[in-house]
């Protein structure tokens, strides 16, 4: 009866795999019959069905277990108030008023060369001297000539005032006296063109043209004269700053050259805007105790141009910018004890920026904690956890 019972059940077994084989995808597929391959495909895809419904719920149920399970995990940082100094950073040249290459009003020989480079001289110092052509002595002749005409004058004069004579002989002794004057005068004048005079106080920087050459009024430049003391690094704005960048703005001027960094103020700023490239020069005074401040040095400037007392700042790394043109961060709300909370988008509108920071003007509060690392990789109503919490300040002034 066992035996029987054991040889049943095989049989069974034989049957039923008989069956499973017979109803197979092949074996389907092999027969061809449309009925049958239109039922195979709908109990296919009722097995789909069941088995994406089993799966959902095995989902649900691991999300109620485990709460962090593909939570994005972010760094946030929280935003404070504080001092926002933009600076508008530019490339100027040092310079002087006082440097000049003195050129003679005079043509002829230069007799006489009376300095050396690097020696001082004072205003009004004669430097060297051009040879007048006999000038002089023909102002010798004419101031002989004059003082017999002051003398005629004068005799003259005492006898008009006597009565005695006639008045034309007095006008005529007037003018002759007069115009002998003016001759001098005139003559002098042609004599001290040919005396070089420094200009200001200074240093002979250079002596171009050596002693016994000829040299050409206007045009021969004869020596270079400079002052140090009262030095100043020109540049040029654009135009757009005309109502930020005034007389007074605080300036910090690098010379790289030097190695030397400086402190100082706007002393001039123009007026006029030059058509050709749309910028307006303005004028930076620096203290030269030292001396070592040369014209034509290259400076860098950076002009505080403007200063918010309470900016919120941020990276310019976590702002993302959507199809509107809408600036755009994520923060983060409503985090549990476990540092877990929502990413919540924020549109924001943005001011000037310095360095990798930019100033936050509408949009975020004091306290707001922004998402910085992994801000591009989160969705608006996500859930994250936040790992590594900053509340430092990002602004580096």
């Amino acid at each position: 009866m066992k035996h029987i019972f054991q040889i049943f059940i095989l049989a069974l077994i034989v049957v039923s795999c008989s069956g499973e084989k017979k109803n197979s995808v092949e074996n389907v597929l092999e027969n061809g019959n449309i009925e049958t391959l239109r039922k195979k495909r709908g109990e296919l895809v009722n097995e789909r069905q069941a088995l994406n419904d089993d799966i959902k719920l095995l989902d649900d149920k691991i999300k109620t277990i485990d709460t962090t399970k593909n939570i994005p995990l972010i760094s946030t940082h929280k935003v404070d108030t504080e001092v926002f100094k933009h600076v508008l950073e530019l490339q100027g040249n040092v310079t002087t008023k006082n440097l000049l290459t003195i050129t003679p009003e005079y043509n002829g020989i230069l007799t006489n060369v009376y300095v050396k480079e690097g020696q001082k001289v004072t205003k009004g110092q004669l430097l060297a001297k051009i040879d007048d052509g006999g000038l002089s002595q023909q102002v010798a002749q004419l101031q002989i000539q004059t003082e017999l005409a002051k003398t005629t004058y004068e005799r003259q004069k005492r006898l008009w005032e006597q009565n005695i004579g006639s008045e034309i002989q007095y006008l005529q002794a007037k003018s002759t006296y007069e115009s002998q004057q003016e001759a001098v005068n005139q003559q002098q004048q042609q004599v001290a063109k040919t005396m070089i005079k420094a200009p200001f106080s200074g240093t002979i920087d250079d002596v171009i043209t050596e002693q016994g050459s000829v040299v050409a009024a206007g045009q021969t430049p004869l020596m270079r004269i400079v002052n140090l003391d009262d030095m100043y690094i020109e540049t040029e704005v654009p135009e757009r700053y005309v109502s930020d960048v005034v007389k007074g703005k605080n300036v910090k001027v690098e010379l790289p050259v030097l190695g030397k960094t400086v402190d100082t103020e706007i002393r001039q700023a123009s007026n006029f805007i030059n058509p050709a490239n749309r910028t307006f020069k303005v004028e930076v005074e620096i203290p030269n105790k030292d001396k070592s401040i040369k014209p034509n040095l290259t400076a860098r400037l950076k002009i505080n141009d403007y200063t918010s007392e309470d900016a919120i700042l941020i990276p310019q790394s976590v702002i993302s910018e959507n199809a509107e043109g809408d600036q755009y961060v994520y923060v983060v709300k409503d985090k549990n004890s476990k540092n877990v909370g929502t990413a919540k988008r924020v549109i924001i509108e943005t001011g000037r920026t310095q360095g990798d920071v930019i100033e936050v003007l509408s949009g975020l509060e004091k306290n707001d904690e922004i998402i910085e690392e992994g801000a591009r990789s989160v969705r608006d109503g996500q859930s994250v956890e936040v790992i590594n919490y900053k509340e430092t300040q990002v602004n580096g002034n």
